[in-house]
Formats: structure tokens, sequence, C-alpha cells
């Protein structure tokens, strides 16, 4: 390799170090000493946040948005780097790093281009009416305004599109709001360089270098200190149910509750309808096959149930599915515990009642290949554990005696962050009575397609009900995820020479 990192913590725009150290434990080549996080170092990271933050909030949007188009260009100027220490890292092949590196830099991007229009202000004037009778009415303006430094932490799937720059800092920047980011363990030296980069862009530009800090690693006391640091106003998390949810009750318990935005769990139902599996039962279980298997099963979207009407049809459905599945060889996960915990999944999902096992692996160390389950739907209903997400590539197929068991089945679900309707024109009168309970369930309903791709756009939402999501009503990708960093104030009578810039034109 010839990239090291050098180990520091990134606070203030200066390189800093703890006494305590780990080391990293990459899929292949060296592994590097960090310096590890402690409630100390994350004081002083949310200490340079809160005094950066006053500043910060008064910059205008075009000065955001200009520092997330100098960050992108700072990361795609390291992307070798980004590349070479991100595989090693997370055993993720080079196109999967460089594609999440372009994810991660049009994400910059397309936030800088729609803060620039102004519309995401959501703006409001109401004049005022002094003749109003029986009582005139004060000129009143309205505007979204930053709530202060933010949590973020770094996702272990993810190492680029939802870590030191995702989707979460890029939203709180451009909302105006510092970031103290969590680093993951399971890819310090890319989260380093990243960090490197958005400290070159906040030089670049003169900015004030508390913006932004990296607080790498240390034990769960560590995370707590972030959530738990008063100058800490709102949190970005996405990782697992038990971590979210520690998390989540630290934050709802402080003397000052804060909102804590995290995505926790998905087992992202598919509803494979009638008419469509009559027609292409292949195909659909072959391309079930391909999402469940796509980068070793480690999407928050992977769609890992199929629930499909019991018959002949059914049955090409899910022999094409495990046929598909057992052509995928056994690849690397991203860490030894989401192996360890991949594999005691399967293990609880094959132990359930009426469980039948249609494709098993023998899978030791990292690696993770796939298996196969499936379930009638009286027995699903029975047991609440098998809905459960297992991360990993592993599939189940609940099978349903008519559409009425189906509209049964959907009803069970909790909330997701997906749900699919796979479906032919003669299915629309199901479909119809599907969607108010999908629509209800989940945060991004789709129709002929698999959820493992989310696009970064303006009409994204990647949320849902819990425990998808701690906050229904929040996406954590799209430019609809930036209003989680902002609160609305209202002007009253204010003198034009006070109001927020962006207001006056009004």
């Amino acid at each position: 390799m010839t990239f090291t990192p050098h180990g520091h913590h990134l606070i203030g725009g200066k390189q800093v170090s703890g006494e305590e150290r780990f080391r990293s434990a990459p899929a292949t080549g060296d592994a590097f000493e960090f310096s590890a996080g402690s409630p100390d170092l994350v004081a002083q990271a949310c200490a340079a946040a809160d005094a950066a933050f006053a500043g910060f909030a008064a910059t205008s949007r075009e000065e955001r948005a200009r520092l997330l188009d100098t960050i992108a260009d700072e990361i795609d100027a390291r992307g070798a780097e980004i590349t070479e220490i991100g595989c090693a890292e997370t055993g993720l092949p080079e196109a999967r790093l460089q594609g999440e590196r372009g994810r991660t830099t049009g994400q910059l991007r397309l936030f800088a281009a729609h803060i620039r229009d102004g519309d995401y202000l959501d703006r409001r004037h109401d004049p005022a009416l002094p003749e109003r009778q029986p009582m005139p009415r004060p000129d009143l303006r309205m505007m979204q305004r930053p709530v202060g430094p933010i949590a973020v932490f770094g996702a272990s799937n993810f190492p680029l599109a939802f870590s030191t720059a995702g989707g979460d800092t890029a939203a709180a920047l451009a909302a105006g709001c510092p970031v103290v980011v969590k680093g993951h363990g399971a890819h310090p030296g890319t989260g380093e360089v990243v960090g490197d980069a958005i400290v070159a862009a906040l030089a670049k530009l003169d900015m004030d270098a508390g913006i932004f800090s990296l607080v790498q690693g240390g034990s769960r006391a560590v995370g707590e200190a972030l959530v738990t640091d008063p100058r800490i106003k709102a949190v970005g998390f996405t990782g697992s149910l038990g971590g979210g949810r520690a998390l989540y009750d630290l934050c709802a318990r402080r003397p000052e509750p804060i909102p804590f935005f995290g995505e926790l769990g998905s087992v992202n139902p598919m509803f494979v309808l009638p008419k469509a599996v009559a027609s292409r039962a292949a195909d659909l279980g072959a391309g079930w096959a391909a999402s469940l298997a796509m980068g070793v099963g480690q999407f928050c979207t992977n769609p890992g149930i199929a629930i499909v009407i019991d018959g002949p049809d059914a049955d090409a459905f899910v022999a094409a599915a495990t046929e598909g599945l057992r052509q995928v060889a056994a690849q690397p996960m991203l860490t030894d515990g989401m192996a360890d915990a991949y594999r005691t999944g399967a293990r609880r999902v094959a132990e359930g009642a009426g469980v039948k096992s249609l494709l098993t692996s023998a899978c030791e160390g990292r690696s993770a290949a796939p298996y196969l389950f499936e379930v009638t739907a009286g027995d699903w209903l029975h047991n609440e554990t098998l809905s459960e997400e297992v991360f990993g590539p592993l599939g189940l197929v609940i099978r349903v005696s008519d559409a009425a068991e189906m509209l049964q089945v959907a009803q069970s679900f909790k909330g997701q962050l997906t749900a699919t309707l796979q479906m032919d024109d003669g299915d629309i009168e199901l479909a119809r009575d599907l969607l108010p309970v999908l629509e209800r369930m989940a945060g991004r309903v789709l129709a002929n397609g698999f959820p493992t791709g989310v696009e970064v756009c303006d009409a994204m939402v990647h949320g849902g009900p819990y425990p998808a999501s701690t906050n229904f009503g929040a996406t954590s990708v799209g430019t609809l995820s930036i209003r989680r960093f902002l609160r609305p104030v209202c002007y009253q009578n204010l003198p034009e020479a006070l109001l927020p810039a962006d207001l006056t034109s009004l």
C-alpha cells in the first residue's frame, strides 16, 4: 500500500491525538494505528463546533454552496488514496468504492445547487395590516434557520456516502450547522482521508476550522459523550437497531432533549403479485437473487422477504431464486462482527417454527454466502422474530394462500424503508388494496424494480416508521434531508436592518 494514514483525530482544523490507540482490522493489507477517541476529545470538538456556529449560521447560501462544492473537489483530488485504503479496509471492490465516491461528491454538489435556489427556506411573509379591525396585524416573516452543531455517526456499510462527508454531514453543512463526526472503526483510514479533504476545503475558503471535526474510534462512552454534550442540537445516525435505540434514549433523557435521526433496520418486503409471477417467475426470481446478493447483502434496502401466492408459479419463482443464489460465492463482509451477526441471524431464522431451508451455506471468518428459507403465512404470523432484519444475503419466502392472506401478511410488518410491488396490468386491483398498507408501512413504495439503489435527488425518501427510522417525517437521503437540521423562526416587526438577508427581499 502506498498510502499511510497519519492516525490523528481532526479537531478544529488540527491533528490531535489522545493517549489511547487502536489498530484497524482491514480485509486485506496492512493494519494501521489510530488515536482512539475519548470523552475529552469529544468535548474539545463540540466546543470548537459551538464557537463556530454563530458565524457559520450567518454565512450566505452562496458561501455554504461554495464550501460543499470545494469539499467535493477535494475528495475527488484524493480519489486514488480513498479507493486504495477503502478497498483494503472494507473488502469492497474498486468499482464500488469509485461509484460510492461519485455518489458522495454528487450529493455534495446537488445540495450546493439546492441551497443556491433558496426554496428550501420556506420563506413566508404576511405584511402588516395596521388598519385592520378590530386588531391590527403586525408584519410577520418566517424562514428556516440552522439548529446548531450536529453529531454524525459514520456507517459501517457505506464508508463514503453515509460516513464522514456523507448525507448527514452534507445536509448539516448545507443548513449552516457545524458537524462533529464520530468515525466508524471499520474504516478509519477512509474516514481520515475524507476528513482531511473537508479540513482542506475550509482552509482554502478561509472558513472557521471549528465547522468540522472528526473523532475516531474509542469505546461506547465516546458516542454517549457526543450525543449528551449540551452543545450538540441534533444527531444523524445510520446503524443497528440496538445501538441506535440506545443513543436515541440518551437524546430523549437529556435535560434538553434533542432530535435523533436514526436509520436503524428494515427487511424491505417484496410482494410478488399473481399475474406478474405467472408471466415472468424466472426473471423475478433471478432478479431478486441478484438484489439480495449485491454487496454481500450489506444494504439497508436489501429486499430480504418475498411474499407470493402458493402454487406452481411460486415454485418457479423460488426455483429461479434458489439457482441464482447458488451461483454466488462467499465474499468478505465489512467486519468480522458483521459476519458473526449474519450467521447468528441465519441460525435464528432456520430454527423458526415451520421454516424450511432451501439453500444453506458453510461460511466462516469474515466471509458470507447466501441463505434462502421459506415459510407459510400462518407460521410467519405466529413468529415475530422472523420479521427482524438479518444483515446480509439472506432471503425468506412467505407463501400465502390467496390475496386476502397476502394483505394480512402486509399488515403484519413494522415500519420499513421500502416496500416493493412486482406487478403486471392484471394485478392493479390487488395492488390498489395493498397500497394503503404499504404507504403506512414504508418511506418508499416501488413497482417492478428492486430497492437496492437509492437515487440522491429531490423526491427521494430514505426513512420510514419505526424501526426503519426514529423519525417518520424525515429522510436521510435527498435534498429534503437538509430540513432535519433547520427550524422555523418567525420575525415580527423587526427592522429590515436586523432581518436575515434571505428575508429582506420578501
